[in-house]
């Protein structure tokens, strides 16, 4: 399994929409992806990168797991 490093945007969209998350769509403060009929909110960071702090709790709450997240890079 590979260390998390921290991502773009572009590459967190780019990962989610290959393991089936629909999106992003505008939301009222952070964007959103549907799976299965539920959405999920994700940070807008600016221009910055997504720390790994922030990364780890953004998969935690899309249930997707480390090996998942490997296997979509």
């Amino acid at each position: 399994m590979e260390r998390l490093t921290p991502v773009s945007h572009r590459e967190l969209i780019r990962r989610l929409r290959k393991l089936g998350f629909q999106g992003p769509y505008p939301g009222t403060k952070h964007p959103f992806f549907i799976k299965n009929g539920r959405p999920y909110h994700v940070p807008n960071p600016h221009g910055h990168e997504i720390s790994v702090s922030l990364l780890r709790r953004v998969l935690a709450q899309l249930e997707v797991t480390r090996a998942e997240w490997d296997s979509a890079g």
